[in-house]
């Protein structure tokens, strides 16, 4: 069974973990597949780690496709093979399942999720990438939701999809291929940061902050501070920074705290992965264009994802690092 798990996927999946333009703390996933088994990334843990810790749990592929349309609750923790690894598989298994492809690597891509995120960023997506037939999905909660949404779109040879309001997903026979796949994507959907004027030198931060250093723009440009305090845009945002980017003096509880004008204040408690997120959304932020009005995903899925036992989980073990 270990024998699927082999030294160019475990490379490839630290890879893309250790790029954070591909994925942010503990998101993203990948997996590795025969017609019985299934390993992918355990819930809570980093593909940056692939190659040194045992990230990766093993599932029954069968009743883990099978959750896919219906036969379970979704969390695939029936299907685990080794209950004793103390490893719950992503939350997202139920999509990997469906596909026939060997090898499925789903990103937070940046360069995706500037264009994703918006409807006419995706209408130009799919125009960049139309010879490599990628398939659109519309947002939809991750899990069994998000499951329904692609197999109501994809074809037996799909190998690329864009989730709206959310990421990537790359197929292959095997880790080449999906890599080689992911780069044209990135390739094509690449643009150029745009870099922030140099600002002023903020006043000392309240007691249990500080200012975020690369982020503080974000709360300096007025239309930018306008979109980042909307709404959110993708849903490890909300599971890792709360709803939007909240105003404020620093009295309010979330890890991060816009303050027009002036920046971003961080609590100095902030875990890696809410730092993470928070470059994140500077870096989707810089490469957005303006003439794409982007669609926050709303306060009914974002209290979705609050509220979600599967995702408190996957927020603990962050934390614990």
């Amino acid at each position: 069974m270990q024998t699927l798990l082999t030294d160019s996927f475990r490379a490839f999946s630290a890879r893309i973990g250790a790029d954070p333009l591909c994925i942010q703390g503990p998101g993203g996933n990948t997996s590795i597949k025969d017609d019985a088994v299934m390993w992918i990334k355990a819930s809570g843990m980093e593909l940056a780690d692939a190659g040194t810790r045992d990230i990766f749990v093993a599932v029954d592929r069968r009743k883990a496709a099978a959750e896919a349309h219906g036969a379970g609750d979704g969390t695939c923790v029936a299907a685990i093979l080794d209950p004793s690894a103390g490893l719950r598989p992503s939350i997202e298994t139920t999509f990997h399942a469906i596909f026939d492809w060997r090898v499925v690597a789903h990103t937070h891509s940046v360069a995706t999720l500037a264009h994703v995120i918006s409807p006419a960023g995706c209408a130009a997506a799919m125009r960049l990438l139309a010879d490599l037939d990628p398939v659109l999905v519309p947002y939809a909660k991750p899990g069994l939701p998000l499951t329904g949404a692609i197999l109501q779109r994809i074809e037996p040879d799909t190998r690329l999809v864009l989730l709206a309001n959310h990421g990537l997903i790359c197929c292959g026979d095997t880790s080449a291929e999906a890599e080689d796949l992911m780069r044209q994507v990135e390739e094509r959907l690449w643009r150029e940061p745009v870099l922030p004027g140099k600002a002023p030198a903020p006043p000392a931060p309240p007691e249990g902050f500080g200012w975020a250093a690369g982020e503080s723009w974000l709360a300096q440009d007025v239309a930018v501070l306008a979109t980042v305090t909307a709404g959110s845009y993708y849903p490890d945002h909300v599971v890792f920074l709360g709803p939007g980017l909240p105003l404020g003096d620093g009295e309010s509880h979330p890890p991060a705290i816009a303050v027009p004008g002036t920046g971003i204040l961080v609590r100095t408690g902030a875990t890696t992965a809410q730092r993470a997120m928070l470059r994140c959304l500077a870096d989707v932020m810089r490469r957005t264009s303006r003439d794409w009005p982007p669609e926050a995903i709303g306060a009914a899925a974002e209290a979705e994802l609050l509220n979600w036992d599967a995702e408190k989980y996957r927020q603990w073990l962050a934390a614990q690092g």
